[in-house]
Protein backbone atom coordinates (compact mmCIF):
# COMPACT_ATOMS: atom_id res chain seq x y z
CA UNK A 1 0.00 0.00 0.00
CA UNK A 2 1.56 3.26 -1.00
CA UNK A 3 1.75 6.09 1.45
CA UNK A 4 -0.61 8.11 -0.13
CA UNK A 5 -3.22 5.83 0.25
CA UNK A 6 -2.65 5.17 3.59
CA UNK A 7 -2.56 9.33 4.27
CA UNK A 8 -6.03 8.90 2.47
CA UNK A 9 -7.54 6.22 4.77
CA UNK A 10 -6.05 8.33 7.69
CA UNK A 11 -7.55 11.36 6.69
CA UNK A 12 -11.14 9.53 6.49
CA UNK A 13 -11.13 7.66 9.48
CA UNK A 14 -12.67 9.83 12.23
CA UNK A 15 -10.79 10.34 15.27
CA UNK A 16 -11.21 10.55 19.07
CA UNK A 17 -10.60 14.42 19.65
CA UNK A 18 -9.27 13.79 22.95
CA UNK A 19 -6.52 11.01 21.96
CA UNK A 20 -4.01 13.37 20.92
CA UNK A 21 -4.33 15.06 24.64
CA UNK A 22 -4.21 11.62 26.54
CA UNK A 23 -1.20 10.99 24.65
CA UNK A 24 0.37 13.99 25.84
CA UNK A 25 -0.84 13.04 29.19
CA UNK A 26 1.08 9.72 28.73
CA UNK A 27 4.28 11.18 27.88
CA UNK A 28 4.18 14.34 30.19
CA UNK A 29 3.91 10.76 33.06
CA UNK A 30 6.60 9.05 31.86
CA UNK A 31 8.83 11.99 32.05
CA UNK A 32 7.68 12.64 35.24
CA UNK A 33 8.84 8.72 36.61
CA UNK A 34 12.26 8.88 34.95
CA UNK A 35 14.82 8.39 37.45
CA UNK A 36 16.95 11.80 37.64
CA UNK A 37 20.59 11.58 36.74
CA UNK A 38 22.52 13.65 39.73
CA UNK A 39 25.26 16.01 37.97
CA UNK A 40 28.29 17.20 39.77
CA UNK A 41 27.64 21.11 41.05
CA UNK A 42 29.53 23.40 38.58
CA UNK A 43 31.00 26.57 39.93
CA UNK A 44 30.28 29.62 38.94
CA UNK A 45 26.59 28.51 37.36
CA UNK A 46 25.47 31.99 36.97
CA UNK A 47 28.35 33.15 35.64
CA UNK A 48 28.59 30.73 33.24
CA UNK A 49 24.91 30.97 31.73
CA UNK A 50 25.41 34.63 31.35
CA UNK A 51 28.52 34.46 29.59
CA UNK A 52 26.54 31.85 27.22
CA UNK A 53 23.80 33.90 26.78
CA UNK A 54 26.04 36.86 25.85
CA UNK A 55 27.44 34.02 23.32
CA UNK A 56 24.40 33.02 21.63
CA UNK A 57 22.74 36.72 21.18
CA UNK A 58 26.34 37.62 19.79
CA UNK A 59 26.18 34.84 17.54
CA UNK A 60 22.45 35.21 16.57
CA UNK A 61 23.65 38.34 15.53
CA UNK A 62 26.24 37.32 13.09
CA UNK A 63 24.90 35.43 9.81
CA UNK A 64 25.58 32.16 11.19
CA UNK A 65 24.03 32.80 13.97
CA UNK A 66 20.83 34.26 11.88
CA UNK A 67 20.85 30.90 10.00
CA UNK A 68 20.81 28.50 12.34
CA UNK A 69 17.87 30.96 14.26
CA UNK A 70 16.53 29.68 10.54
CA UNK A 71 17.21 26.49 10.80
CA UNK A 72 15.83 26.34 14.46
CA UNK A 73 12.49 28.22 13.40
CA UNK A 74 12.04 25.85 10.08
CA UNK A 75 12.67 22.73 12.29
CA UNK A 76 9.41 23.86 14.09
CA UNK A 77 7.64 24.85 11.25
CA UNK A 78 6.68 24.07 7.62
CA UNK A 79 9.44 22.77 5.44
CA UNK A 80 9.95 24.98 1.69
CA UNK A 81 7.55 28.33 3.10
CA UNK A 82 7.80 30.90 0.58
CA UNK A 83 9.84 33.77 2.59
CA UNK A 84 7.09 36.33 2.16
CA UNK A 85 3.13 36.69 1.37
CA UNK A 86 3.29 37.05 -2.30
CA UNK A 87 -0.36 36.42 -2.44
CA UNK A 88 -3.20 34.97 -0.53
CA UNK A 89 -4.45 32.05 -2.13
CA UNK A 90 -8.23 32.71 -2.25
CA UNK A 91 -9.40 35.72 -3.49
CA UNK A 92 -10.81 38.61 -0.60
CA UNK A 93 -8.84 40.69 2.13
CA UNK A 94 -6.99 39.88 5.25
CA UNK A 95 -7.22 41.90 8.70
CA UNK A 96 -5.02 41.32 10.84
CA UNK A 97 -3.75 43.29 13.76
CA UNK A 98 -1.18 43.22 16.53
CA UNK A 99 2.17 44.92 18.07
CA UNK A 100 2.69 46.11 14.87
CA UNK A 101 -0.89 47.60 14.32
CA UNK A 102 -3.86 46.77 11.90
CA UNK A 103 -3.14 45.53 8.38
CA UNK A 104 -5.40 44.91 5.25
CA UNK A 105 -3.64 41.87 2.66
CA UNK A 106 -5.15 41.80 -0.48
CA UNK A 107 -5.48 39.05 -2.71
CA UNK A 108 -2.21 39.78 -4.88
CA UNK A 109 -0.35 40.24 -1.16
CA UNK A 110 0.17 43.69 -1.13
CA UNK A 111 -0.52 45.48 2.19
CA UNK A 112 -1.89 48.58 3.72
CA UNK A 113 -1.56 49.54 7.50
CA UNK A 114 -4.09 51.19 9.40
CA UNK A 115 -2.58 52.51 12.07
CA UNK A 116 -1.34 51.70 15.53
CA UNK A 117 -4.18 50.00 16.01
CA UNK A 118 -3.82 46.77 18.34
CA UNK A 119 -7.29 45.15 17.98
CA UNK A 120 -9.66 45.40 14.98
CA UNK A 121 -12.67 43.50 12.92
CA UNK A 122 -14.59 43.58 10.05
CA UNK A 123 -17.60 45.62 9.60
CA UNK A 124 -20.73 42.48 8.45
CA UNK A 125 -19.58 43.17 4.70
CA UNK A 126 -16.44 44.24 4.65
CA UNK A 127 -16.52 47.89 3.68
CA UNK A 128 -15.58 49.56 7.18
CA UNK A 129 -13.25 48.09 9.61
CA UNK A 130 -13.16 48.83 13.58
CA UNK A 131 -10.14 48.86 15.61
CA UNK A 132 -9.04 49.97 19.11
CA UNK A 133 -5.89 51.09 20.75
CA UNK A 134 -5.97 50.73 24.48
CA UNK A 135 -8.43 54.43 25.02
CA UNK A 136 -10.18 54.60 21.13
CA UNK A 137 -12.35 53.31 19.26
CA UNK A 138 -12.15 53.85 15.49
CA UNK A 139 -14.24 53.44 12.39
CA UNK A 140 -11.93 53.23 9.23
CA UNK A 141 -12.13 52.89 5.66
CA UNK A 142 -10.00 49.88 4.58
CA UNK A 143 -7.77 52.23 2.74
CA UNK A 144 -6.63 53.67 6.92
CA UNK A 145 -9.22 56.88 6.29
CA UNK A 146 -10.68 57.60 9.86
CA UNK A 147 -14.68 58.00 9.54
CA UNK A 148 -14.37 58.48 13.21
CA UNK A 149 -13.25 57.97 16.86
CA UNK A 150 -14.58 57.65 20.08
CA UNK A 151 -12.39 57.61 23.09
CA UNK A 152 -12.90 55.20 26.04
CA UNK A 153 -10.93 53.54 29.18
CA UNK A 154 -9.32 50.07 28.32
CA UNK A 155 -11.19 48.83 25.60
CA UNK A 156 -11.13 45.41 24.25
CA UNK A 157 -12.49 43.17 21.84
CA UNK A 158 -14.79 45.40 19.36
CA UNK A 159 -17.15 43.47 16.88
CA UNK A 160 -19.20 44.79 14.14
CA UNK A 161 -22.59 43.33 13.79
CA UNK A 162 -26.14 44.15 11.57
CA UNK A 163 -27.22 44.47 8.50
CA UNK A 164 -25.80 46.05 5.56
CA UNK A 165 -27.40 50.19 6.53
CA UNK A 166 -27.92 49.45 9.94
CA UNK A 167 -24.87 48.31 11.79
CA UNK A 168 -23.58 48.15 15.63
CA UNK A 169 -20.32 47.64 17.45
CA UNK A 170 -19.84 46.05 20.37
CA UNK A 171 -16.60 46.01 22.62
CA UNK A 172 -15.54 45.85 26.40
CA UNK A 173 -14.22 48.17 28.59
CA UNK A 174 -12.93 46.81 32.19
CA UNK A 175 -15.87 43.76 31.55
CA UNK A 176 -18.54 45.91 30.69
CA UNK A 177 -20.55 45.12 27.84
CA UNK A 178 -21.03 48.65 25.77
CA UNK A 179 -22.97 48.86 22.20
CA UNK A 180 -22.63 52.01 19.45
CA UNK A 181 -24.23 52.74 16.18
CA UNK A 182 -21.95 52.12 13.33
CA UNK A 183 -21.53 55.70 12.58
CA UNK A 184 -20.54 55.97 16.22
CA UNK A 185 -23.90 57.68 17.44
CA UNK A 186 -25.35 56.31 20.70
CA UNK A 187 -22.87 54.42 22.47
CA UNK A 188 -23.76 53.37 25.83
CA UNK A 189 -23.04 50.41 28.01
CA UNK A 190 -25.56 47.69 28.42
CA UNK A 191 -26.99 47.93 31.52
CA UNK A 192 -28.65 45.38 34.01
CA UNK A 193 -26.61 42.66 33.09
CA UNK A 194 -23.68 40.52 34.42
CA UNK A 195 -20.17 41.64 33.63
CA UNK A 196 -18.50 40.16 30.58
CA UNK A 197 -15.53 38.06 30.79
CA UNK A 198 -12.66 38.41 28.20
CA UNK A 199 -14.19 36.81 25.16
CA UNK A 200 -15.22 38.36 21.98
CA UNK A 201 -19.16 38.92 22.28
CA UNK A 202 -20.81 37.93 18.74
CA UNK A 203 -23.43 39.00 16.61
CA UNK A 204 -25.67 36.96 14.52
CA UNK A 205 -25.25 37.26 11.07
CA UNK A 206 -28.12 36.32 9.74
CA UNK A 207 -30.28 38.26 12.17
CA UNK A 208 -31.20 41.28 9.65
CA UNK A 209 -32.87 44.42 11.10
CA UNK A 210 -32.80 42.53 14.80
CA UNK A 211 -29.51 42.81 16.32
CA UNK A 212 -29.26 39.78 18.24
CA UNK A 213 -26.10 39.89 20.07
CA UNK A 214 -24.01 37.06 22.34
CA UNK A 215 -21.60 37.62 24.94
CA UNK A 216 -19.81 35.47 27.73
CA UNK A 217 -20.20 36.77 31.45
CA UNK A 218 -17.63 36.36 34.48
CA UNK A 219 -19.35 33.25 35.78
CA UNK A 220 -19.31 31.24 32.29
CA UNK A 221 -22.77 31.70 31.12
CA UNK A 222 -23.87 32.47 27.62
CA UNK A 223 -26.22 35.61 27.37
CA UNK A 224 -28.09 36.30 23.95
CA UNK A 225 -29.88 39.46 24.11
CA UNK A 226 -31.44 42.04 21.30
CA UNK A 227 -29.06 44.88 21.83
CA UNK A 228 -31.46 47.71 20.61
CA UNK A 229 -34.19 46.64 23.32
CA UNK A 230 -31.68 45.11 25.53
CA UNK A 231 -33.95 42.57 26.17
CA UNK A 232 -32.90 39.05 26.94
CA UNK A 233 -33.32 35.82 24.56
CA UNK A 234 -31.97 33.35 27.01
CA UNK A 235 -29.10 32.40 29.40
CA UNK A 236 -27.13 29.51 29.74
CA UNK A 237 -25.71 27.50 32.36
CA UNK A 238 -22.62 28.66 33.50
CA UNK A 239 -19.32 26.76 32.02
CA UNK A 240 -15.84 27.07 33.65
CA UNK A 241 -12.83 28.59 31.97
CA UNK A 242 -14.38 30.02 28.57
CA UNK A 243 -12.10 30.66 25.90
CA UNK A 244 -14.12 31.39 22.20
CA UNK A 245 -17.85 31.88 20.92
CA UNK A 246 -18.79 31.75 17.24
CA UNK A 247 -22.15 32.41 15.60
CA UNK A 248 -22.86 30.11 12.23
CA UNK A 249 -23.26 31.85 9.15
CA UNK A 250 -26.73 30.96 8.99
CA UNK A 251 -27.57 32.10 12.26
CA UNK A 252 -28.87 28.69 13.71
CA UNK A 253 -26.39 27.85 16.03
CA UNK A 254 -23.90 29.61 18.45
CA UNK A 255 -21.12 27.94 19.99
CA UNK A 256 -18.75 28.26 22.91
CA UNK A 257 -14.86 26.51 23.91
CA UNK A 258 -14.30 26.15 27.17
CA UNK A 259 -11.03 24.36 28.54
CA UNK A 260 -13.13 21.52 29.40
CA UNK A 261 -15.61 20.68 25.77
CA UNK A 262 -17.21 22.40 23.35
CA UNK A 263 -20.69 23.42 23.58
CA UNK A 264 -23.12 23.74 21.06
CA UNK A 265 -26.11 25.72 21.05
CA UNK A 266 -29.47 25.99 19.30
CA UNK A 267 -29.32 29.86 18.88
CA UNK A 268 -33.04 30.16 18.68
CA UNK A 269 -33.70 28.70 21.77
CA UNK A 270 -30.54 27.81 24.21
CA UNK A 271 -30.74 23.80 24.19
CA UNK A 272 -26.91 22.93 24.36
CA UNK A 273 -25.24 19.46 23.47
CA UNK A 274 -21.78 19.27 24.28
CA UNK A 275 -18.67 17.75 22.35
CA UNK A 276 -16.04 16.16 24.84
CA UNK A 277 -12.93 17.89 23.06
CA UNK A 278 -10.98 19.57 25.57
CA UNK A 279 -8.66 22.43 25.74
CA UNK A 280 -9.69 24.67 22.28
CA UNK A 281 -8.50 27.89 22.62
CA UNK A 282 -10.09 29.22 19.14
CA UNK A 283 -13.59 28.34 17.03
CA UNK A 284 -14.57 29.30 13.46
CA UNK A 285 -17.17 28.97 11.24
CA UNK A 286 -16.56 28.41 7.42
CA UNK A 287 -19.01 30.00 5.14
CA UNK A 288 -21.03 26.63 4.20
CA UNK A 289 -21.24 25.72 8.10
CA UNK A 290 -17.64 23.43 8.82
CA UNK A 291 -16.48 24.52 12.65
CA UNK A 292 -12.42 24.56 12.82
CA UNK A 293 -11.22 24.19 16.10
CA UNK A 294 -7.78 25.09 17.31
CA UNK A 295 -6.52 22.96 20.18
CA UNK A 296 -2.65 22.99 21.57
CA UNK A 297 -1.11 20.57 19.55
CA UNK A 298 -4.13 20.26 16.46
CA UNK A 299 -6.52 21.72 13.95
CA UNK A 300 -9.59 19.45 14.16
CA UNK A 301 -12.46 20.06 11.60
CA UNK A 302 -16.01 18.80 12.13
CA UNK A 303 -18.14 18.24 9.33
CA UNK A 304 -21.63 16.40 9.33
CA UNK A 305 -21.36 16.15 13.24
CA UNK A 306 -17.66 14.12 12.62
CA UNK A 307 -14.08 15.14 13.64
CA UNK A 308 -11.32 14.93 11.73
CA UNK A 309 -7.25 16.00 12.43
CA UNK A 310 -6.98 18.40 9.72
CA UNK A 311 -2.94 19.78 11.11
CA UNK A 312 -0.54 19.07 13.57
CA UNK A 313 1.88 21.74 14.02
CA UNK A 314 5.38 20.60 13.63
CA UNK A 315 6.14 22.38 16.95
CA UNK A 316 2.51 22.42 18.51
CA UNK A 317 0.74 25.55 19.53
CA UNK A 318 -0.87 27.04 16.71
CA UNK A 319 -2.72 30.61 16.86
CA UNK A 320 -5.53 32.03 15.20
CA UNK A 321 -8.01 30.84 12.37
CA UNK A 322 -9.20 32.63 9.83
CA UNK A 323 -11.34 30.91 6.55
CA UNK A 324 -10.96 31.89 3.28
CA UNK A 325 -14.44 33.77 1.64
CA UNK A 326 -15.34 30.49 -0.43
CA UNK A 327 -14.27 28.40 2.21
CA UNK A 328 -12.12 26.19 0.55
CA UNK A 329 -8.81 27.36 2.29
CA UNK A 330 -8.20 27.75 6.75
CA UNK A 331 -5.19 30.15 7.71
CA UNK A 332 -4.09 29.40 10.84
CA UNK A 333 -0.33 30.44 12.63
CA UNK A 334 2.67 29.31 13.86
CA UNK A 335 4.20 31.70 16.37
CA UNK A 336 7.10 30.07 17.42
CA UNK A 337 8.51 29.15 13.88
CA UNK A 338 7.13 33.11 12.14
CA UNK A 339 5.18 31.26 9.94
CA UNK A 340 1.11 31.42 8.40
CA UNK A 341 0.03 28.18 7.48
CA UNK A 342 -3.25 28.00 4.94
CA UNK A 343 -4.64 25.45 5.12
CA UNK A 344 -6.46 23.40 1.65
CA UNK A 345 -10.29 22.11 3.05
CA UNK A 346 -11.79 21.57 -0.18
CA UNK A 347 -10.53 20.81 -3.89
CA UNK A 348 -7.19 18.87 -2.55
CA UNK A 349 -4.95 18.88 0.73
CA UNK A 350 -2.34 21.16 -0.06
CA UNK A 351 -0.27 23.02 2.58
CA UNK A 352 1.00 26.54 1.40
CA UNK A 353 3.52 27.97 4.50
CA UNK A 354 4.83 31.48 4.63
CA UNK A 355 7.89 32.55 6.78
CA UNK A 356 8.95 36.05 8.16
CA UNK A 357 5.55 37.27 9.69
CA UNK A 358 6.94 39.01 11.82
CA UNK A 359 9.42 41.23 10.05
CA UNK A 360 6.22 41.79 7.56
CA UNK A 361 3.74 42.95 10.29
CA UNK A 362 5.90 44.49 12.91
CA UNK A 363 4.98 41.37 15.34
CA UNK A 364 3.06 38.20 14.88
CA UNK A 365 -0.64 39.64 14.41
CA UNK A 366 -3.66 37.46 15.42
CA UNK A 367 -6.05 36.74 12.34
CA UNK A 368 -9.11 39.08 12.67
CA UNK A 369 -10.90 38.24 9.00
CA UNK A 370 -10.95 37.43 5.90
CA UNK A 371 -13.64 39.07 3.76
CA UNK A 372 -14.48 38.77 0.14
CA UNK A 373 -12.86 41.78 -1.87
CA UNK A 374 -14.49 45.27 -2.82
Amino acid sequence: MTERRIRQLLERTPVDADAEERGWEVVRAAFAEREPIRRRPRLRLALAVAVAGAAVVAAALSPPGRAVVDAVRRSIGIEHAQPALFRLPAPGRLLVSGAGGSWVVAADGSKRRLGDYAQASWSPHGLYVVAATANELAALAPDGRIHWTLARPQIRLPRWGGAHLDTRIAYLTSGRLHVVAGDGTGDAGVEGLPAAARVAPVWNPAGGAQHLLAYVTNGGRVIVLDADRGSVQWISPAYAHPSALAWSQNGRQLVLATAARVVLFDARTGRERTLPVTGVRAIAFAPDGRLALLRPHAVLLRVHGRLRTLFVPPGGNAAGLAWSPDGRWLLTGLPAADEWVFLQTRGGRRILAVSHIVAQFGGFPSLDGWMPGA
